[in-house]
């Protein structure tokens, strides 16, 4: 039995889970539960990641203290993942002592070691929220191709990278202000001290996919670089040893959470379980991390560098798993292929998706497609159609003719050993994590044993006089043939193998269970496990899941009264001044809950006041509306206001525009709309 410690890449705490993150997780939970159906001791943590300027900000959107803002994410974060039955044995928050106390003792341990330097840095600064802009709070023009409203680290039109201070025009995306330069000390990890140990790390059998070394290649050969470890205040995030002022970067504290999670488990689940058997320097046991390949660079140099830079043990392994696109392309809001976890479990059963993504994963670093029209197909033709119908098709005889028990004896014990030794390459498939070699071969199980039930025919069978003792014979191999291929789709469909270990009345379903063939065993009554996926209910949830991206609305206006007029006969095209549009037009109109974090008046304009608003997105929204003549700056901070969230960007002699907020006017002045008590920021307003 070996021991082995699995987590899972961190959430950030500043958003929900959507397909694309749960590819990842229900692949380290399929593994999890693999291993553990082969008897091995594993233990499955993970936490959210819950420091950084977006959080705090966030917070401050929603009134709240970051604490609370990552509070009530976790609770998200957990409830989807366990309506998709990924199951971490503990789930903690990187704001947590355990974290604190375990990011500052490596800290000092590489900086007693002599791997932390101290140097100014030249940086953006907002004047009028006071700190230091992150890349993602800057845009500007691009300096090469001179387009414009690009972000501070790279230009999305020509593809140059370049340092924020580069950009022309540069401003802040939280006040609009014209940001400044400032030096301040940071403080850097030197990762070129590690860069012979990391060329070797990278390269030892089994530690990462191959494809991912050769990649990782491109940075020695280019020179590893210093690692800037700090930000400065105000930032959520632990304060640096020694250092006022000074915060750890967030993902300097991110992968210890990896680290202190377990930590916490250990201290509040499992006091048996020893922390150094697990992360001391010489430890046998084993640690991997799923993570996806976007952050390679971080697990794959900063991380084992920091560890050996600290004296612990580095992981066995990093299981990289590539990006999803559904139907072929790159999630869309528009198309509604963008699907937070929340909308697929409102209209479908979550074990259909992890079987479909257990059908495409490898151990190859590869993107996956969820192509909707193939997903209906393959679940309904493999999981309904081969795999349940087996029961279906056999448990009725047994149920209603034998007393609801398997006969004494086996009638086709060949046929039966041949599924129960093919557990062996099924095994070394899933430890390998080769999900879909496992899936194709279990499937090819089940087309021999529905070609089986098919020669026989039981139903045939039942109406001939005196072929009683038949009948019991096929459906109970059909039954033992339906446990086998049960057993081996447990790890990827844990509710199903719940109940289908419950209707066959059996202790335990783990691979060693299977090795016994089932005669003259009692069996429950046969009930529906598994419905057929319908896709009025896949449509219904890509229709929840749309964000259309109109490219322009016109502004509300609410008009004066007129006469009475005599009704028309017919439909006519105008109602008074206004254009008659039908429904489908009017729902390409994204309306949104937004709360408007500052406000403040437009030097060189009389009417527009420039609110910075949240709209449950990752980051604020600039917006200009002309409600200056009936609000003061003060009067809106905190408001909740009516967004139209997909109206194009406006650009302005003052900046970009990014929607309108809702008002109305009747010539007595300006009325801003706004959404009733218990409306929060991000809401749908329909």
């Amino acid at each position: 039995m070996r021991n082995i410690l699995v987590t899972n890449a961190l959430p950030y705490a500043n958003g929900p889970i959507h397909m694309g993150h749960l590819l990842g997780y229900i692949q380290a939970d399929i593994w999890v539960r693999a291993m553990r159906a082969m008897g091995h001791n594993v233990t499955y943590v993970c936490a959210d990641d819950a420091h950084g300027t977006a959080i705090m900000l966030r917070a401050e959107a929603n009134g709240i203290t970051p604490e609370a803002q990552i509070a009530n994410v976790q609770k998200e974060h957990i409830r989807d993942f366990d309506g998709f039955g990924v199951h971490f044995d503990h789930y903690d928050s990187t704001n947590s002592d355990e974290n604190k106390n375990r990011s500052e003792e490596i800290y000092i341990k590489n900086r007693e070691a002599g791997n932390i330097a101290i140097r100014p840095v030249n940086q953006l600064f907002d004047p009028e929220k006071g700190m230091f802009l992150s890349d993602r709070f800057i845009k500007g023009t691009c300096p090469k191709c001179k387009a414009e409203d690009q972000y501070g680290d790279a230009c999305e039109v020509c593809g140059t990278t370049y340092n924020a201070t580069e950009l022309l025009n540069p401003r802040s995306t939280l006040s609009g202000a014209t940001p400044v330069e400032k030096s301040s000390d940071h403080y850097f990890f030197k990762l070129p001290n590690f860069a012979e140990y990391l060329q070797k790390w990278t390269r030892d059998e089994g530690r990462l996919p191959v494809s991912i070394a050769n990649k990782l290649d491109e940075w020695f050969e280019n020179g590893l670089n210093d690692w800037d470890i700090s930000r400065d205040a105000p930032y959520f995030g632990f304060e640096i040893p020694d250092a006022p002022n000074k915060y750890f970067y967030v993902w300097v504290d991110a992968p210890i959470g990896y680290m202190s999670s377990f930590e916490n488990y250990i201290k509040t689940k499992r006091p048996e379980l020893s922390f150094d058997d697990y992360w001391k320097k010489d430890s046998k046991n084993e640690v991997y991390h799923f993570i996806g390949k976007d952050i390679v660079y971080f697990h794959a140099l900063f991380w084992p560098a920091m560890l050996e830079g600290a004296n612990y043990r580095t992981p066995t392994g990093l299981f990289v798993n590539g990006f999803l696109t559904v139907n072929g392309q790159k999630m869309s809001k528009s198309r509604g292929t963008f699907i937070k976890a929340e909308t697929y479990l409102e209209h479908l059963n979550p074990e259909h998706l992890r079987y479909y993504f257990a059908s495409k994963l490898s151990d190859k670093v590869e993107d996956s497609d969820l192509n909707l029209e193939d997903f209906v197909q393959k679940v309904n033709s493999d999981l309904v159609g081969k795999v349940v119908n087996i029961a279906s098709r056999c448990a009725k005889f047994i149920n209603t003719s034998f007393d609801n028990k398997l006969s004494a004896t086996c009638a086709e014990p060949e046929l039966v050993q041949s599924f129960i030794d093919a557990g062996n390459s099924i095994a070394q498939a899933y430890e390998a994590r080769e999900f879909s070699a496992a899936i194709r071969e279990i499937m090819a199980l089940a087309d021999k044993a529905n070609q089986y039930i098919d020669e026989k025919k039981p139903w045939a069978l039942a109406k001939q006089e005196g072929q009683e003792q038949q009948v019991h014979d096929v459906c109970s191999v059909g039954i033992n043939l339906f446990r086998q291929l049960a057993v081996y789709l447990s790890p990827v469909l844990p509710t199903l193998a719940t109940q289908v270990q419950d209707f066959l009345k059996l202790e335990n379903f783990d691979f060693a269970s299977g090795k016994t063939i089932l005669v003259n065993h009692e069996i429950e009554q046969f009930q529906a496990l598994m419905q057929r996926v319908d896709p009025k209910a896949v449509a219904a949830m890509v229709d929840a899941s749309k964000d259309s991206l109109a490219a322009a609305v016109e502004p509300v206006k609410v008009e004066k009264k007129k006469e009475k007029k005599a009704a028309p006969t017919k439909v006519e095209s105008k109602v008074g001044e206004a254009e008659i549009i039908g429904i489908e037009d009017f729902m390409k109109v994204d309306l949104r809950v937004a709360q408007v974090v500052e406000a403040a008046t437009v030097e060189g304009s009389d009417k527009l006041l420039q609110l910075t608003l949240d709209a449950g997105e990752a980051e604020p929204r600039n917006v200009f509306s002309g409600i200056r003549g009936s609000y003061a700056p003060e009067d809106l901070k905190g408001k909740l206001v009516v967004l139209v969230a997909n109206l194009a960007p406006r650009k302005m002699r003052f900046g970009i525009s990014n929607g309108m907020v809702l008002a109305a006017g009747n010539g007595d002045g300006i009325f801003i709309m706004s959404p009733d008590t218990g409306a929060k920021p991000g809401d749908k307003v329909s």
